[in-house]
Order: C-alpha cells, then structure tokens, then sequence
C-alpha cells in the first residue's frame, strides 16, 4: 500500500518510474494500492498549476490500472472502493489505484493560512460541517447508534490523545547530553564493524567456478564471439591472469557456494555496459538463456541479475528497500556510467547516506559505479567522488576505489560478511577491465584480504625516496607506466583503494615510512573535483603536518573536456607534471 498526495501522485517523477516497474520481471511485487489523498492543493499550489491531466490519477493510465474516484465525505464509500480494490489486486496481482477526493481543513500545517492563497476555497470549507459531523448525524439517523455513544467512544478518543500529548511533551523537555566527537577522518561509529568470515577463498572453489562456464545445457548455442571468454574464464581459474568481470564473477560464485544470496540490477548489468560482464548468456539460435554462475553445485544460494528500467531514482530507491528487507543477500545496483547515479541524488541524500544516523535504518546495498577519465567525454566520465566523500561521516558508509580485480573481490565479500551492515559505494572502472597490467594471479584469491591502502611493491629502500605519489583509481597504472619506462627509483606511488572510512593508521604509517619525501596527492579529475577536495583537507594532519601538492586538472565546471584529442594531452601532461622536480 503506497499513500499518496494529489499533487505528489501528478508532480513526482518516482511515481510514473514505479508504476513503470509494476510487471517488470525482477521489480514485481504482487501488485500495488495506490492511495491518494486528493486536498484539491499541493501546499498552496491549485490543480491547474500542478498538473495538465485532468486528474491527479491519469499518470496511472500508463499501465492501464483501475482507479475509483470516492467523495472522501462518504466513509462508507470509502471503505466499499478499498475493499474492492483490495480484491482486485489479490486477484489479478495488479496496481489500482483509489483517489479520495477531500480537502484540507487547516492548510498545510495547523499553522498555515489557506486563504491567503485559495481565498475561494476556504470560503467554501469554512461552510463545510466536518466528516466526523456529517457521518454522525447519517449513523443517528439511520439508529446505528446513539448520541450518547457517540460522545463516550469520543471523551475515550480524547483520553487517549491528551495521554500521548503529555507524554510526548514530558520527552521533549528531557535533557539531552550532547558528545564532543573529532572533526575530520578520523570519526569513528559507536559500534567497529566486524567480519565473519575470511574473504580468501580455496584454490578448488576458484576452480570450480571456472568449470561453471563450461557445462553448458545440452543443445545450447553459444555466440562465436563468448565461447573464447568461456575458454578463458576455465583457464584462468586454474592458471591466473584473472581479469576484472571474471574476477567479479568469482565473488559472486563463491558467496552463492557460501550461502549467500547475490542480487545485480542496472541498465545493461547483465552483459555489462562495457562488454565485461557476461554473467547471462543468450542461446544465439532460440534466446534461451543461461547462467553460469547457477549451476556450480546443486547446494547454493540463488543468484539474480537483471537489466533495469532506464531509471537511477526508482530503481535505485528498489534496490535500497530490497537491501534493508533482505540484509543477509549481497544486493547490487549498477549504474551504465557512474555520472548516472546523479538522476538518483535523493535516495543517495535521503536513504544511503544517512538513514542510519535519522532512522538506525541500515543497509548494506552497493552501488557500482563506474568512473575514469578515457577521453569520454563530460557525461561519461566522473561518477563525483567529491559529492559521496562530502557525504561521508561517523563511518556511515564505504567510499572505495580498488585498482585490481582481486581487491575487488576481496571488497565484495567484505562486505557480504561485514556487521552491522552500511552502503559501499564502489567507483569501478572502464579502460582497467581489459589492461593487462591489471589482472589478478589465482593466488590473490586464495590469500590475503581487502587493503584500503597499498604501498609500492617496489621500493627497496624508502630512504632513496624524494617524492611519494598518493593516488585513486585508474591514474595509478598511468604513473606506474610512466615510473617504469623514465626508471624513477627516487618515486613511491601508493593507492588508497579505500577512501573512506579513510585507512588513518596506514597514513601515519607510510607518513612514518617516507618522512623525507615531498608528499604529493594525484587525480585525473579537475582540482574542485574528485578525492582532493576530501584529502588535501584532512590528510596532511595525519602525516605530521606535511603540506600536500596537488597534481591534477584545472579546476573546472564541467567533469572533463568533451574533446578526446584535449583530454590525451591534459593526462599527458599531469602524468609528466606528477614527477617534475617542481610541481
């Protein structure tokens, strides 16, 4: 049951987005009551300003949904038209719709005066006896009862209101102790999250999810260009070279042999936007699908992945509320470019990033978002970091940006098997599916654990070092290039792969580790954008003090440069910038 208002039903995108998504597999619910609380006014708002459809309701034609227009003055009718609609949706598992005509007596709030705006209205409501005196007066008449008990089920209503009044009044006038909390990263949650389980996995299960990709059903005809990537995805799951949808794959495959359920929604997530995924496969010859990761043993977890709606907020908003009804399901939304997570701001604000601290309402929903500057273009660039790290306090979710297949993997199941449960967002990437240098050894499955920061591998000694590079993401395989082929012995470049709750202690530590090296933040995003605006401000008070450069784009009002000749020669020149001697 859905309870809306007249103007809400008319005005609000989420509305038609929904209603959209009532016979769409994967979105189902059995059917849905749409209530509507006509007021005749949307705050001071009329009708004819709010909408250009006849009725509130006409939105719900879409889908073809019956809607009963009821004169909220007649309770009785009121009841007849729910009851119906009730029975309609438990028989055909459909949307009805039921629009109470009514209006407000009090405007607004109790406070608000309706007349100033809707003079001719509230004329005519002044004139109105209420709801409560007209049924009592067809009750009386009828003899269903008396005036008498009437007025004692009355005195016991106001009994009980006058009760919840005091004691909400005494609650108020409480006195509340307010905690000094540290300002900065460095906030911590009344409650550390705790893991469950380890996140390595066996060699035999790796393996066992590769042979998953070769039993086909019997019969089914495999697209010529995807029988090669099912050959590999065997092969690397014994000999490694482990790429980043396979990687993926093997997260999902080993929570559902774990008995963890796995839910995938977004636009094109069942191939993947960028051809990566391909955890659905289409018979070429009769459409029949399959899935691989569903047939690795007959005792597993179900595992759902769908291609959304073209829609961020209600799909978004779906996937939100299947997370806090579900918590012990890893559920995933993926949008088909991180920049499109904008169109669904108000579940990020409203639920995701806050529901938590209003309403210790929690969720360990995980948005894939996938970001990189390729030459792309503006729309096709920057999921904002900026903004989610904005959002980031009293470790009310995980902003992370892993640089390898296995440290996503190994983030994935993290978060399958971490309590109490709160969003991760993931900022996954574009060119880094397919780059070599990137993929995974089998033995980085079976080993270790997720590590929110990653020293350079390669420094021998941390005294030769006179620069260390911080980055996020994809940059740092272009300033690994780059440090490789100028043979720069004298750089370190370290990852954040987690940055928020930000790895603190792992700061002070490599701060420890490279004291006498100039201290240097890195980002392909322009300079108000991106991890800076977060870093340059907090960062440099874990490392001693140091002060903190920034490499990156001008900044900028628009996420990047729509020419792709301008952006090769911007990242070009901030790779170049990021080792001179003078920045």
């Amino acid at each position: 049951i859905l309870i809306h208002g007249d103007a809400a039903f008319a005005g609000q995108g989420v509305v038609p987005e929904t209603l959209n998504m009532s016979q769409l597999r994967g979105y189902r619910t059995g059917g849905t009551i749409h209530v509507i609380v006509n007021n005749q006014v949307g705050f001071t708002t009329p009708p004819s300003e709010a909408r250009s459809t006849v009725y509130a309701t006409d939105v719900a034609k879409t889908i073809q949904a019956p809607i009963f227009h009821v004169n909220g003055d007649d309770p009785e009718a009121v009841a007849r038209v729910s009851k119906l609609a009730f029975e309609y949706r438990q028989q055909f598992n459909k949307d009805v719709v039921v629009d109470i005509i009514s209006y407000r007596r009090r405007g607004h709030n109790e406070g608000d005066d309706p007349s100033m705006t809707q003079p001719l209205m509230y004329t005519l409501i002044e004139q109105k006896r209420s709801v409560r005196t007209l049924y009592l007066e067809a009750l009386v008449g009828r003899g269903d009862i008396t005036q008498e008990e009437f007025d004692q089920a009355n005195d016991d209503f106001q009994t009980k209101l006058e009760s919840a009044f005091v004691e909400v009044h005494e609650a108020m006038n409480d006195t509340i102790q307010l905690q000094a909390r540290p300002v900065g990263i460095g906030t911590t949650a009344s409650d550390k999250p705790e893991l469950s389980r380890p996140t390595a996995v066996s060699k035999e299960l790796v393996e066992a999810i590769g042979e998953a990709h070769k039993n086909k059903p019997a019969g089914f005809t495999v697209h010529p260009k995807l029988e090669q990537l099912l050959e590999k995805r065997v092969h690397r799951s014994k000999e490694g070279g482990i790429d980043w949808g396979f990687g993926e794959l093997l997260a999902f495959g080993s929570l559902l042999m774990e008995g963890t359920p796995v839910r995938l929604a977004g636009q094109d997530s069942r191939r993947g936007t960028f051809v990566q995924r391909h955890a659905v496969f289409h018979d070429r010859e009769n459409g029949q699908e399959w899935m691989p990761l569903r047939f690795i043993s007959e005792n597993q977890a179900e595992l759902w992945v769908y291609d959304s709606l073209l829609s961020e907020y209600a799909a978004m908003g779906f996937e939100y509320g299947y997370s806090v009804e579900r918590p012990e399901a890893l559920t995933l939304w993926e949008a088909q470019f991180g920049d499109f997570g904008n169109g669904a701001q108000t579940i990020i604000d409203e639920f995701i990033s806050s529901a938590e601290q209003k309403w210790s309402q929690r969720s360990g929903l995980v948005l894939l978002l996938p970001h990189g500057y390729e030459g792309q273009g503006p729309d096709h660039s920057s999921a904002r970091i900026e903004r989610y790290l904005q959002l980031s306090a009293e470790n009310n979710m995980t902003v992370a940006q892993p640089s390898t297949p296995a440290s996503h993997f190994h983030l994935l199941r993290r978060q399958a098997y971490t309590n109490p449960k709160r969003p991760l967002i993931i900022f996954s990437p574009k060119s880094m599916l397919r780059l070599r240098a990137a993929v995974s050894s089998v033995e980085d499955f079976t080993e270790g654990q997720f590590r929110p920061l990653i020293d350079d591998p390669k420094v021998t000694d941390p005294s030769k070092i006179q620069r260390a590079l911080f980055c996020s993401g994809k940059v740092y395989w272009d300033l690994l290039a780059e440090k490789e082929k100028s043979n720069r012995d004298d750089v370190a470049i370290i990852r954040l792969e987690q940055l928020y709750p930000t790895p603190v202690d792992e700061i002070k530590e490599l701060a420890s580790k490279y004291s006498s090296a100039e201290a240097v933040w890195v980002q392909d995003e322009p300079a108000n954008q991106g991890p800076w605006t977060y870093m340059g401000l907090f960062l440099p008070r874990y490392m001693g003090g140091k002060i903190m450069r920034l490499v990156s784009r001008p900044a900028s009002a628009s996420p990047a440069t729509g020419s792709a000749k301008t952006h090769q020669a911007e990242q070009k020149d901030l790779v170049r910038r990021a080792f001179e001697d003078e920045i």
